[in-house]
């Protein structure tokens, strides 16, 4: 076998086996890695996405009903149907919005999130009606158990809703990477396949004096044809993707932590009222929420606009306080006037989520784009290094049958 390996027909043998192995491999596993690719895409539209979007909303929806429940013990004695309606409808959308965002999850971490989660809210609503039952009897403890219910919604709730929200938007991001990336193994097989080509066309000009190959010229040529398919495919997915942290990716992550801001705020806001006393801890809270949440937001756009109007209506509502007038800084915190803190802070909250709502659908619409990127490249390159793979076959079984 050594003897035959080294005369010519041997070579003509060992170079069609290699060559034909590596465009196999390389066509085999190219299509396996860019079908990965369309299929995560898929997966993005189909789960990841709408997973992350539904623990975003699992936060809103906790801070709300938080929200309601603070204003219904603010005005005192029994609530209005609206506020009751607002408050229930809140843990309607919270359960639902839980739901959701824990489907399909299998994983350790969502299970503990999931656990506590589940624990706390029956704990939270029975706190909150304790405190209801209080204050419509005018009992002052009312507020204590209100304090309580918040600080559990703060402390375990909130949290916990939150860090569910940030894993979510991690595998957003971790999916979009794996669509962006280049196939490494595959783009390594086509090299190789190329350079066996290449040393196939060597060994034959010194072998038999004959300059070039068909088989390998085409065979090359399908190699280099697969090869600049999947770069160019995979520039054009990670151009429409675009992760930077001006791409839609970011500024959707970016939109739904400036949601929750916005909702601990307004709990900052409420609080204040509820406690009666010092609330230098909670405008400094505030302030931090707001500075943060400012930040977050293009200057100039509506919901920056509206969240300059509710800072002012929040320092009327302070003033107020500060100046021992409680009921108006009650009615600036809760009442339905156009600049009452509530009335503005609803519309920073609807601004926020109308952009939130654009920038989604930019998002799904660039993951959709990047999927029809590559849609092809699986078949097309698994076609391409078969053509490759029958073209040497083809073209070096004439020099060997010249030895046969």
């Amino acid at each position: 076998m050594r003897r035959f390996a080294a005369t010519t027909p041997g070579l003509l043998i060992a170079l069609a086996v290699v060559t034909v192995t590596l465009c196999l491999l390389a066509g085999i596993t190219g299509a396996d890695q860019l079908g990965a690719k369309v299929s995560r895409h898929e997966r993005v539209l189909a789960h990841t996405e709408p997973v992350a979007f539904a623990a975003q909303r699992l936060y809103v929806a906790l801070s709300a009903a938080d929200a309601a429940a603070a204003e219904a013990f603010l005005s005192g004695g029994i609530e209005s149907p609206q506020v009751r309606a607002r408050y229930q409808q809140a843990l309607a959308d919270a359960a639902a919005a839980l739901a959701d965002a824990t489907v399909g999850a299998s994983d350790e971490r969502t299970g503990q999130i999931v656990a506590r989660i589940a624990a706390d809210l029956p704990a939270y609503t029975g706190l909150v009606e304790t405190a209801r039952a209080n204050n419509r009897q005018g009992f002052p403890v009312g507020s204590a158990y209100l304090r309580e219910a918040s600080a559990l919604m703060r402390d375990s709730l909130l949290k916990n809703a939150e860090a569910l929200s940030g894993d979510r938007f991690a595998a957003v991001r971790a999916d979009q990477r794996d669509i962006a990336a280049v196939p490494g193994t595959t783009v390594a097989l086509l090299a190789l396949a190329l350079l066996a080509c290449a040393l196939g066309s060597w060994l034959l000009v010194r072998r038999t004096n004959r300059w070039a190959n068909p088989g390998l010229l085409v065979a090359a040529g399908a190699a280099l044809a697969a090869l600049l398919w999947i770069l160019a495919s995979g520039a054009i997915a990670a151009a429409a993707l675009d992760n930077d942290d001006s791409g839609p990716s970011r500024r959707f992550e970016t939109l739904a932590r400036a949601r929750i801001l916005a909702q601990q705020a307004r709990t900052d806001e409420t609080l204040q009222l509820i406690v009666r006393g010092d609330i230098a801890q909670g405008e400094q809270s505030y302030a931090e929420h707001v500075g943060d949440l400012r930040a977050m937001l293009d200057t100039g756009s509506p919901a920056a606009a509206e969240l300059g109007m509710w800072v002012e209506g929040h320092r009327t509502q302070v003033a107020a306080y500060r100046a021992a007038d409680y009921n108006a800084a009650l009615r600036q915190a809760i009442g339905t006037d156009a600049t009452s803190s509530a009335t503005r802070f609803v519309a920073v909250d609807t601004a926020i989520g109308a952009d939130l709502t654009a920038v989604r659908a930019d998002l799904r619409e660039r993951v959709d784009d990047a999927g029809d990127a590559l849609s092809w490249s699986p078949m097309v390159t698994l076609l391409l290094m078969s053509v490759a793979a029958v073209a040497v076959v083809v073209g070096l079984w004439p020099r060997l049958k010249e030895f046969l």
